[in-house]
Parts: structure tokens; C-alpha cells; sequence
């Protein structure tokens, strides 16, 4: 082939190629002999590949012309409106494409309309150039040129049944099957035509991942109808974007019921060894203690409260604080348990903690589900477990039979080592901050060896080993 030919065949455009051809001389024209016709049709090649974007994410409003690649995953009804001044009606139905990367309403107007309701089937592929705008359901294409592509294939699902992996900005219909992983309260707003919303949320997960599910309005209060644990199915929901995540949002068309099926939801976090300040990560592990709930007066007022515990997996332990009503989570020592979406801080003595506020996720997992050690679970099977309740069976027979379970005041938590000397984890109040420092949680009191300087007071939790009634402490928070 020779050069034009070359360029032509390299070029993604709705043109043929006598057209492509006629573009070029006349560029060549155009320039009085400064370009020969190579350069020319590298020109034009150029001019026809503006606006092609890499996926339908990549499209935005005020865009001049956009160009891309799309599967059919519906086709709407055609529609007849009056144009004013004109006899004849107009026509538009609207397509909705899909590629990997998102999805995307596509309007086809009048002759377009008709050939789309007669010849498109979900699953064909086409090339679709046309102009971008606002629309009221987020960035709208009006087709001016469209060409079917039977021989590219796109990996996108067209009946609308998604896996939580499959979903994708710009998305509509989606119907999806999850296990709840956690719900929150019905919050109300102030829109600003001075009418009141209403809003909840759910999170669910399947065996691809785990997604918010946000319901608006009127189908905000089934959140209120499920527990974690149960399997549902949401039903028409739409994909939305908020600080960077996606989230299948429910409105006035859609629902989310309850379903007889077992869905599976394995949880990925990221080990508590591995974690940096700053992060938002998902953490999944054992309750190795649990704190009581404390409250406080914040700067406005009002009053907040907030939990803390601590976890445990396989590479280490953290604290975790509950903000608000994740305070009142029925959590206790040898539960395993998922903090999704918590963000990691400094927290006291320099050492790193979660915090779960209002975005984070709090699920209470299956026995065996993780796979922390077994000591989390012994050390956390205090006065709230007889060693059969949730978490502690993962872990029957790891041991040696000879430990023992019990809990001071709630508070420390103990299992007897090799040694005879007994793991404890005690969390109390400062009564005495010299040699010992002596902490109280308001039954028990315990003389603490430890070098850390301490303020009477100051709530800290110690952890060490327990030798003739004394705590030799190794660690002090």
C-alpha cells in the first residue's frame, strides 16, 4: 500500500475512503503546495481523530464533538414531540452504551430514531460520534453519526443482573444480588427549594466486592427492614460517584427486597502490619477488647459519643474508635469482624489507630471468615463468651485446653501462657500515676509496672503479663 492508503487504514473515522482521499486534495490545495499529499493526509488524519476519547468516562460536557466505542445495553421508546413552525413531528429515542470504563445515554433523532427501534439489539457495538451535554441524569450524547462495529467485542454485561465488580459510572437499571454488610439511619435534609429529603443507606457485598447502596426519599426507610447477614436484591438503582467511590443509588423507580439466596461475601482488607497514616482501608480481624462507651460534648453543644476497641489479625493488632451511632454496635471479645472504609490516624503515644466515622462500614462476619490468630480470640473471650459464641469456635482445639478465659470487670481480658503467667489486657483510669502506676476501671484495680509516664485521671489500657497480682506491662495506650 502506499502512503495515503497506510494512514487510512490506520485511522478510526466514520469516513470512507474516497472521502478520506477528496480531504486530502483539497488540504493540499488548501496550502498551495507547502504540504505534499502525505503530510496532508496526516493532517486530516489528525483533524478526524479529535475528540476520539479512550472510554465513555472520558466524555464531558462542552466538548465540540465527541467519538467512541459503546454496547447496546437498552433501547428506549421512540418518542414524538411538535417542532415549532415545522409540519412534520420530531422523533428521539434514547440508547443507552456501555464499555468498561462507564455508561452513557445516547439521543437518536428522527430517521436515527426509527433505524435504532427497527435494527439495534442489546449487545451490538457501535461508533458513535455526536455532542455532549449536561443531561438530567448526568453527560447526555446527541448522535450525529453513528456505525455499527460487529467485530470489536466489549466486555460489559447488557440484562442488567451486575455483579458488584461490573458496575460503572453512568450505569442505570442496574438490578443486583449482595449480603448486607451494614445499614444506617434515616437522615433528613433541606433541599433547596426549602422541601425536606430523606436518605439512608446500606452496604452489601458479593463475592466481587461491596458497594454503598444510598436510598432517597420515600425508599429510604427499608433500610430500617434488613440486618447484616441477609441476602437482598436491588432493583433498578443507578451508579453515581461520591469522593472517588461509586455508589448504587435508589430512587423512585427502584427497590431493594429481600431474597432466599445465600450470597457469598469474602472480605479483602489490608493487614493491620501494613497500614499507613492517612490511608482509608478496610481492616478485618478478632475483637480482642471493647471498651465502653464514653461521651463528650463537641464545640457546638451537642453530644457525641464514641467506642473504642481493639483488633486483631493474623499480622498484628490496632485500635479502632466507633464515632457516633457505630458506637452502639453490639461488638464484643472474639467476634470477627469487618471496619471497612476507616481511615487511619495518629492516635496516642504516637501509635496508629482507625477511625470509623460516618462513611465507614461495620460488619460482623462469620465464624472462620478471617484468619487471625487464635490468641485473639482467647485473649478476647472475656466475662461476654463461654467459648461458643460468634468468632470463638474458628479457633476450638488451637490451644492446649489449659487457658483460661476470663474478664476483670469487663475490662482485662486474660489467658494463662506457658509459664503460668496470664496475657492481660486491662483498660482503666489512672488512680495512682507513681511506682506502681495503679489503674482502676471501676471494679477492679491493678498495680501496673511500666516506665511510661502516665497522668492521674488519664484513661489507658495495658497489656503485658500478670506475675504475683502485678501487671508487668508491655505495652501502655
Amino acid at each position: 500500500m502506499g502512503d495515503i492508503e497506510d494512514i487510512y487504514a490506520d485511522l478510526e473515522a466514520d469516513v470512507s475512503e474516497e472521502e478520506f482521499r477528496e480531504a486530502v486534495e483539497a488540504k493540499v490545495e488548501q496550502m498551495g503546495g507547502l504540504a505534499d499529499e502525505e503530510t496532508a493526509a496526516m493532517l486530516i488524519a489528525h483533524e478526524l481523530s479529535e475528540g476520539e476519547v479512550e472510554g465513555i468516562t472520558d466524555v464531558e460536557p462542552g466538548m465540540e464533538e465527541v467519538k467512541f466505542l459503546g454496547k447496546v445495553r437498552s433501547v428506549g421508546e421512540l418518542r414524538e414531540f411538535e417542532r415549532d413552525g415545522e409540519d412534520a413531528d420530531g422523533k428521539v429515542v434514547n440508547v443507552e452504551l456501555a464499555d468498561e470504563t462507564g455508561a452513557i445515554r445516547v439521543a437518536f433523532w428522527d430517521e436515527m430514531a426509527d433505524s435504532a427501534v427497527e435494527e439495534l439489539d442489546e449487545g451490538d457495538v457501535l461508533r458513535v460520534a455526536g455532542r455532549p451535554r449536561e443531561g438530567y441524569n448526568g453527560v447526555e450524547v446527541s448522535a450525529s453519526r453513528v456505525e455499527p462495529e460487529p467485530d470489536v467485542d466489549i466486555d460489559v454485561p447488557v440484562d442488567g443482573d451486575y455483579r458488584i465488580a461490573d458496575l460503572s459510572l453512568g450505569l442505570s437499571d442496574v438490578s443486583i444480588r449482595g449480603r448486607v454488610l451494614g445499614t444506617d439511619p434515616v437522615r433528613t435534609f433541606d433541599r433547596d427549594d426549602g422541601s425536606e429529603g430523606r436518605v439512608s443507606n446500606i452496604s452489601i457485598g458479593d463475592e466481587t466486592g461491596r458497594v454503598r447502596v444510598t436510598l432517597w426519599d420515600e425508599k429510604a426507610d427499608l433500610a430500617d427492614e434488613f440486618s447484616p447477614g441477609e441476602s437482598v436484591a436491588v432493583v433498578d438503582g443507578y451508579v453515581r460517584e461520591r469522593d472517588g467511590d461509586l455508589e448504587l443509588h435508589v430512587g423512585n423507580r427502584g427497590t431493594i427486597e429481600r431474597i432466599d439466596e445465600d450470597v457469598e461475601y469474602v472480605p479483602e482488607s489490608t493487614p493491620i502490619a501494613d497500614v499507613e497514616i492517612g490511608e482509608t482501608v478496610d481492616l478485618a480481624g478478632v475483637v480482642r477488647s471493647a471498651d465502653p462507651t464514653r461521651t463528650f460534648d463537641r464545640d457546638d453543644g451537642s453530644e457525641g459519643q464514641v467506642r473504642n476497641v481493639r483488633l486483631q489479625d493474623e499480622s498484628g493488632d490496632i485500635r479502632v474508635a466507633l464515632w457516633g451511632e457505630k458506637a452502639d454496635i453490639d461488638l464484643g471479645p472474639g467476634d470477627e469482624v469487618q471496619f471497612a472504609d476507616v481511615e487511619i490516624q495518629d492516635g496516642w503515644q504516637d501509635e496508629l489507630e482507625a477511625s470509623a466515622g460516618w462513611r465507614s462500614t461495620v460488619s460482623l462476619l462469620a465464624d472462620g471468615a478471617t484468619s487471625a490468630p487464635a490468641e485473639a480470640a482467647a485473649a478476647g473471650g472475656g466475662a461476654e463468651s463461654d467459648g461458643d459464641e460468634a468468632g470463638l469456635d474458628a479457633f476450638a482445639g488451637s490451644g492446649d485446653g489449659g487457658g483460661s478465659t476470663e474478664a476483670a470487670g469487663g475490662q482485662a481480658a486474660s489467658v494463662v501462657d506457658t509459664e503460668g503467667n496470664e496475657a492481660v489486657e486491662f483498660t482503666g483510669v489512672v488512680v495512682q500515676a507513681g511506682d506502681p502506676v495503679v489503674v482502676d476501671d471501676g471494679t477492679e484495680t491493678l498495680a501496673v509496672d511500666t516506665e511510661v509516664d502516665v497522668e492521674l485521671g488519664q484513661e489507658i489500657t495495658v497489656r503485658g503479663r500478670l506475675r504475683d497480682g502485678r501487671l508487668d506491662a508491655e505495652a501502655v495506650e
